[in-house]
């Protein structure tokens, strides 16, 4: 799984340079006289010192991913993986509050279905649309979900090994700053035919609806 860049801190300053010049002293005797007073405190009271601008706070909703394996309703998983156990296996990550991966297959007869829902967590809502930006880039060919969460993308693809057909429906949605990706694929291996196009899509999108809901609920 690829890893996320730190997004860089802003930082702004303010350098104010002053240039002095002498050309000599002049020496005077002579007391300043009270329009002089008023001029230097006047000029005082108006020449305060800007304050540094600073970058604006980065924005995010959530510290920590979910539990992904309750993150699905039992009748969807039932539905798209049938006599898989409901109760899901979740993948074992380096940074569970930074990512979290549930997954779900089982082989039927001879019909094979696999689903896994992984909840990404950036450091900023900007940090994440840049990330969702640059995936679904990545994965040409698909087309917008709209509803989904702050964004969402769906793409299906089919992959053929050794005459056995494979389909893969990924969706990936941007909630403030996590990225929520669901993986949902299928095979038959009496017929070597892979499911349908739509029946892989609605099922990855479906998937991809109770996570973005379970995440909004996690707040």
């Amino acid at each position: 799984m690829r890893e996320f860049p730190l997004p860089l801190a802003l930082t702004a300053r303010l350098s104010p340079v002053v240039v002095l010049a002498a050309m000599g002293w002049a020496l005077t005797s002579s007391p300043a006289t009270p329009a002089d007073r008023h001029d230097e405190a006047q000029h005082k009271s108006t020449s305060t010192p800007s304050a540094p601008s600073t970058a604006a706070a980065a924005t995010k909703s959530f510290s920590a991913a979910p539990a992904p394996c309750g993150s699905v309703a039992t009748a969807t998983i039932k539905s798209l993986v049938p006599g898989a156990k409901t109760a899901g296996k979740e993948i074992k990550s380096t940074d569970e509050k930074l990512r979290r991966t549930c997954s779900w297959n089982a082989l039927k007869g001879y019909d094979y279905r696999w689903l896994d829902v992984s909840f990404e967590v950036l450091d900023s809502d900007a940090a994440a649309q840049k990330e969702y930006k640059e995936r679904t880039a990545e994965k040409s060919g698909g087309g917008a979900v709209p509803g989904l969460g702050d964004a969402g993308y769906s793409v299906v693809n089919l992959t053929t090994e050794d005459k056995q057909q494979t389909r893969e429906g990924v969706v990936i949605a941007q909630v403030s700053n996590v990225l929520v990706v669901t993986t949902y694929n299928g095979s038959d291996f009496e017929t070597k035919k892979a499911p349908g196009t739509d029946e892989i899509n609605k099922g990855a999108i479906k998937a991809a609806k109770d996570a973005v809901t379970a995440l909004k609920g996690s707040r």
